[in-house]
């Protein structure tokens, strides 16, 4: 990183970061930061020294050719974004990179470090793991937060998961222990698509990241995105009996599980997005 980095003057900003790798099924939560940098124009803030995070025979530098058809080698490098949004009173951090294969306190020392900088009080992580879940019906996003408020409103919990970890684990554990309130949001991506990318399991990340932060965030062209995955995903049932005798045996699995109380809570929140898009649309 350089020792030079300007961070301008924020307005009480959070941050969101997402990983590809392990914790990114289906492109899922990386798709999230991708979609946010570019609805909101987002200016690269802070790109963080590939060299000291990363094993270049897993995580390789890609060359590609430039405007006036030079070749330019582009490193698997972190980088944090700025992004100023429209609407809403709070700057944003967007922090997107390969899952580090070397060295992560001291890479979440680092992210850590600027967050505190530039003032950031919260953190939320995003992330997406392959699931038994039917593609036919909503996808499920689950979560874990250290902070009382989101606690309160989303019907959270500190996470009480036992077993392997990968780095949104380790970085909302260091940033909780130096004060900055955490949340870490989950979706469930079928494992029988597990192609990326999977643009449903993106938005419903993104309704998820809309209730904890309870500001409208723009949709863009994910609506859209979704529905041509959904319209793919029914072909490829229709067409394989074997497939469409599993989604079958998911869907009553997921439907006889599933709580009536959770239903609640979800349309409620579905509701409280339509209000606050509403809203904004109005102002």
């Amino acid at each position: 990183m350089s020792e030079n980095v300007n961070i301008p003057q924020l307005r009480d900003p959070w941050m969101v970061a997402a990983f590809e790798g392990w914790n990114d099924a289906g492109d899922a939560a990386s798709g999230v930061v991708d979609h946010l940098i570019e609805e909101w124009d987002a200016e690269l803030l802070i790109e963080l020294d590939p060299e000291d995070y990363y094993d270049f025979q897993v995580h390789r530098p890609q060359v590609h050719a430039g405007d006036e058809g030079e070749r330019l080698i582009t490193w698997p490098a972190p980088m944090i974004f700025h992004a100023r949004p429209d609407r809403g009173d709070r700057d944003v951090l967007l922090l997107r990179a390969p899952e580090p294969n070397f060295r992560w306190k001291g890479f979440c020392s680092t992210v850590i470090g600027v967050a505190k900088l530039a003032g950031v009080t919260n953190l939320i992580t995003l992330g997406a793991l392959l699931a038994d879940s039917p593609h036919t019906r909503p996808v499920p996003v689950s979560g874990s937060t250290t902070d009382p408020a989101l606690m309160e409103r989303m019907s959270l919990e500190p996470s009480r998961y036992s077993g392997p970890v990968g780095i949104t684990s380790i970085l909302n554990e260091m940033a909780s222990l130096d004060g900055i309130a955490t949340a870490s949001l989950w979706a469930a991506v079928p494992h029988y698509l597990a192609e990326p990318p999977c643009p449903k399991a993106t938005l419903a990340l993104l309704g998820a990241l809309e209730d904890a932060v309870g500001m409208p965030l723009p949709q863009g062209v994910l609506v859209e995105m979704t529905e041509a995955w959904q319209r793919g995903a029914e072909d490829l049932t229709a067409n394989d009996t074997e497939i469409a005798e599993y989604v079958e045996a998911l869907e009553n699995e997921r439907d006889t599980s599933e709580l009536p109380e959770a239903s609640g809570d979800a349309i409620a929140r579905e509701f409280e997005r339509y209000l606050r898009r509403r809203s904004d649309d109005t102002d």
